[in-house]
């Protein structure tokens, strides 16, 4: 998908929303247990009720990878559904992936190309530690993108992405500044935790017109209006994630049309937003 064509997808549906499919085994309604493929029936669910009013889809990969082999085919099955509305939604395979650049070849052919992957993702989330070998295998595909970790919403983030070097300079600034010349504006986005908010600012002081992948917001209790304050551009530019907040809003046989209605109100929103633009 193109930068144009998701711009279009956005406008079009009056939503920046992104569902993420963690669909963790012990947490789907138990009535679907008895089914074939529970994991699959529930994704097929949940994006049958949200289709309409959600952009992208984010399956996150240690969901599946853990169930093993039956994981990964819960996954494709996902993804081969989603694959029929191609031009209807945007697809994140959240893997943060990212090694040498033989290995990141590898990763990126399982997971991007359309020739050879059962999966064929729009995108992948990459760490960006190894630097710009283990980047640029992912930026080959034609009309697929990086999603690079920037700076994320989880404690640890204070471990590394907030140190300061002798100019005053934080890391995650660092890996902003040094990645955006790899790429560009149609091939690359960044994953900015809805937490952090108040550096949106900052962050489009360096990267003024990318794409922000933005988790954080429902469950983790990040606020949509403080990172569209911050991060919104005259492109929209963000996509905000929300997995269990909608995806377990029930555990009951009503589950698909709870989380309908939590995506419906993130859309509601959005909506009004985007009228700002």
């Amino acid at each position: 998908m193109t930068r144009s064509d998701l711009i279009q997808l956005i406008q079009r549906k009056k939503s920046f929303l992104c569902v993420g499919l963690d669909s963790e085994l012990s947490k789907i309604p138990a009535h679907l247990l008895e089914t074939e493929d529970p994991i699959f029936e529930f994704n097929k669910q949940i994006i049958d009720a949200t289709l309409d009013l959600t952009v992208a889809y984010k399956p996150n990969l240690a969901f599946y990878e853990s169930q093993g082999l039956k994981g990964w085919q819960s996954l494709e099955k996902t993804m081969k559904y989603l694959n029929q509305f191609k031009d209807e939604v945007f697809t994140i395979a959240d893997a943060k992936r990212g090694d040498i650049g033989n290995t990141s070849r590898l990763y990126a052919q399982a997971f991007l190309d359309p020739a050879s992957s059962t999966l064929n993702f729009d995108s992948i989330t990459v760490a960006p530690y190894m630097g710009e070998d283990s980047v640029s295998p992912f930026l080959s595909y034609e009309n697929k993108w990086v999603i690079l970790l920037a700076l994320t919403s989880n404690k640890g983030a204070f471990d590394f992405q907030l140190f300061e070097n002798a100019e005053g300079k934080k890391l995650y600034q660092e890996v902003l500044a040094k990645s955006s010349t790899w790429g560009n504006e149609g091939n690359m986005m960044y994953v900015v935790g809805a937490t952090k908010a108040e550096m949106l600012a900052d962050i489009r002081k360096i990267i003024p017109n990318h794409f922000l992948l933005v988790p954080g917001v429902g469950a983790q209790g990040g606020s949509l209006a403080e990172v569209a304050k911050y991060g919104l551009t005259k492109d929209c530019g963000l996509l905000i994630n929300a997995s269990r907040s909608i995806i377990f809003a029930s555990k009951d046989t009503d589950f698909a049309e709870k989380a309908r209605a939590e995506a419906l109100s993130m859309q509601l929103e959005m909506k009004e937003i985007l009228n700002t633009i």
